[in-house]
């Protein structure tokens, strides 16, 4: 096998992974939302049901375009180096899905509203920025192509905003001591996840310096 055929195939296998796990939440959130239709909580409110149904769709309507963002997504031209951006981009993402372990928070009708919001405007927010990315996306800290129009030109890391208000909205719902050391852990990973991309899109890409130079983190004007 020559040194091109190895590559595309660590390739290929690099992706399966994030397809195959994609690929099984939607189904999972399907089914979910499913049950959720057929069988309503008659002590919901409307207002809470409703867009706790828009949530649903939109995760489902993520988890769809990630998958295929994973499949059509070109192959990279550089990766970060070393253990640690490994570990911090798997333990970024998936921290947060440790949150179930947990007693679930009774919030009062309100609190799940602003929860459920939260979530549903998360993911919306991360469906339109995965939109942007298009063939670009990817977990681990990798150059492919560098985006900076669009929402790219306001902030330099829009997904990883989108998602920390899921997951602000998420942690809401299982809210004690424990969960919130668990995301400070996360949110921490997340940052460093930032860096590590910064690092390698600055070495693969000499234009780099100057868009983020005039372009904020994660908040304009502020970080």
């Amino acid at each position: 096998m020559t040194k091109a055929q190895q590559l595309l195939a660590y390739d290929v296998l690099m992706r399966l992974p994030l397809l195959g796990w994609s690929v099984l939440c939607t189904m999972v959130w399907t089914n979910g939302l499913t049950r959720y239709v057929r069988e309503p909580d008659p002590a919901l409110p409307n207002a809470v049901y409703a867009i706790s149904i828009a949530m649903r769709l939109s995760a489902i309507a993520f988890l769809v375009l990630l998958a295929a963002s994973v499949i059509l997504r070109a192959r990279p031209s550089g990766k970060a180096r070393g253990f640690e951006p490994r570990v911090s981009a798997l333990l970024g993402t998936l921290a947060v899905y440790t949150f179930g372990l947990f007693p679930r928070h009774e919030l009062s009708p309100a609190g799940e509203i602003v929860s459920t919001l939260l979530i549903l405007v998360g993911t919306v927010a991360a469906v339109f920025v995965l939109t942007q990315l298009g063939r670009s996306f990817s977990v681990m800290a990798e150059a492919r192509r560098l985006v900076t129009s669009g929402v790219y030109g306001i902030v330099r890391h829009p997904l990883y905003l989108a998602e920390e208000l899921a997951v602000i909205g998420i942690f809401m719902q299982f809210l004690s001591w424990w969960t919130a050391l668990l995301l400070a852990t996360q949110v921490a990973f997340q940052l460093r996840r930032m860096r590590n991309e910064e690092v390698i899109l600055g070495e693969i890409f000499p234009e780099y310096a100057a868009y983020k130079a005039k372009t904020a983190r994660l908040i304009p004007g502020i970080y």
